[in-house]
């Protein structure tokens, strides 16, 4: 008779923890992404020979018939709701310290002199600094 033990069967990998370490990281990664809002209409920047990339705070967008959009909303609401977000902006931080910029997405095909009457309209929403985008364009 044999009494010696049974072969022992090979001890499984538990997989918990790594499953646990890819959640915390998925979960992590959620919450720093920085989620843009949709644009409310397609627009193609104008070609510039730009040093720096444009960097705005809030987006207001500008179609070539000179509609304006912000978020979902076009036109008046579109102001009176990125007025709003800077007014929200302004209380969760310092805006003193460093006020915030506006970033304006105009369409290629809009009329400089159509920009010209939509930028009294921008002074009192209370930007210290508005940016127009642009796009890279050829060199000389």
């Amino acid at each position: 008779m044999d009494f010696s033990p049974p072969p022992r069967r090979p001890a499984q990998e538990n997989l918990l923890p790594m499953i646990n370490v890819v959640f915390l990281l998925l979960i992590f990664f959620l919450i720093s992404a920085r989620l843009t809002p949709p644009e409310p209409f397609t627009v193609t920047p104008p070609e510039a020979l730009a040093e720096a990339e444009a960097q705005g705070d809030f987006t207001l967008f500008i179609s070539a018939d000179g509609q304006l959009g912000y978020r979902d909303l076009l036109d008046d609401p579109a102001l009176a709701a990125i007025e709003a977000a800077r007014t929200d902006h302004c209380t969760a931080t310092d805006c003193d310290a460093e006020p915030p910029r506006l970033t304006l997405r105009a369409d290629t095909a809009l009329p400089a002199a159509r920009l010209a009457q939509i930028l009294p309209r921008l002074s009192p929403l209370g930007f210290a600094q508005i940016e127009l985008v642009a796009q890279p364009g050829a060199t000389p």
